[in-house]
């Protein structure tokens, strides 16, 4: 055999370990794109939505596809399309808003958890409590309590996901702490809150990105249940969970009344999974070593 037909084989298999890990998959790709379109109608819904989402119209009112209305309109004779496009402004609000609320809270009490054995008992009780209550039942307790409205339901979403976020800084932290650099700064007179911050920290922001797309995802989810159950925003209020609690009386009808504003929700929280789950095999150095090694 000659040397350069002995050589092929191993460039081959080089090239074969090297080019998974770093080929973007088409169902990346294609997620990335309707995430984006979505962000896009959401932002540019004052100049994209034909009519005004609250405008009612009897008189027009459970309409078919028309030039006037392009997807129809609702039992009021609000336009469809203006209506999920202004739900996705809601919708994206609530889910990056509640990831960056628990991550803001969640990171510095699971930093402390897991650096301070004495506050780590307290603070773990605390929510292994928050959790052991289902986060649809705990979100409809706050809203019920409060009035209804953007913030509050924000608040409701994201207090049941702040356990999970300080769950996995703690056990981040709890492994980095033990690592030859940490004890190495600390026996050089670093302060605690040094240790903490700029040696302890930087180790959880890579898992921290993948826990917070789920908890964005899961926020968008949490949101269109508590819409569609009446324990949401208002009626009035252009959310997708609104849009379908309105058009289930009206299925058998006009079934596009849930399956526009469904479709939607669907797209986006799947966009959201694989995005994360493309965001957790790039960071995870430990999934990235088996990709190289295949």
């Amino acid at each position: 055999m000659s040397p350069i037909s002995s050589s092929a084989p191993l460039i081959g298999a080089r090239r074969l370990r090297l080019w998974p890990a770093h080929r973007p998959g088409w169902a990346i790709i294609v997620a990335g794109v309707c995430l984006a379109l979505i962000a896009m109608a959401a932002v540019l819904a004052p100049w994209l939505a034909p009519h005004d989402p609250l405008q009612m119209s009897p008189a027009s009112r459970l309409q078919p596809a028309n030039d006037t209305y392009w997807l129809g309109s609702d039992a009021y004779g609000r336009d469809l399309l203006s209506r999920v496009l202004y739900g996705a402004r809601v919708s994206l609000t609530v889910g990056i808003g509640s990831a960056l609320i628990a991550v803001v809270i969640g990171l510095p009490l699971g930093i402390l958890a897991g650096f301070f054995r004495g506050l780590d008992a307290v603070v773990m009780r605390v929510m292994d409590g928050l959790m052991a209550i289902p986060n649809v039942l705990l979100a409809i307790a706050i809203v019920s309590l409060t009035s209804a409205n953007l913030w509050t339901v924000m608040a409701a979403i994201t207090i049941p996901e702040i356990p999970r976020v300080v769950r996995l800084v703690r056990s981040v932290v709890l492994s980095a702490r033990e690592e030859p650099y940490v004890e190495a700064a600390i026996s050089l007179g670093s302060s605690l809150s040094t240790v903490m911050w700029r040696h302890l920290m930087p180790n959880t922001l890579a898992p921290l990105i993948v826990m917070a797309t789920y908890i964005c995802a899961s926020a968008i989810l949490t949101e269109a249940i508590l819409s569609f159950l009446g324990a949401g925003l208002g009626t009035e209020t252009p959310t997708w969970g609104n849009i379908m609690s309105e058009g289930r009386t009206y299925f058998l009808i006009k079934p596009s009344l849930i399956f526009w504003p469904g479709l939607m929700l669907s797209l986006c929280i799947l966009s959201i999974n694989l995005l994360g789950d493309a965001a957790r095999d790039r960071l995870d150095p430990r999934l990235n070593k088996r990709g190289g090694e295949r």
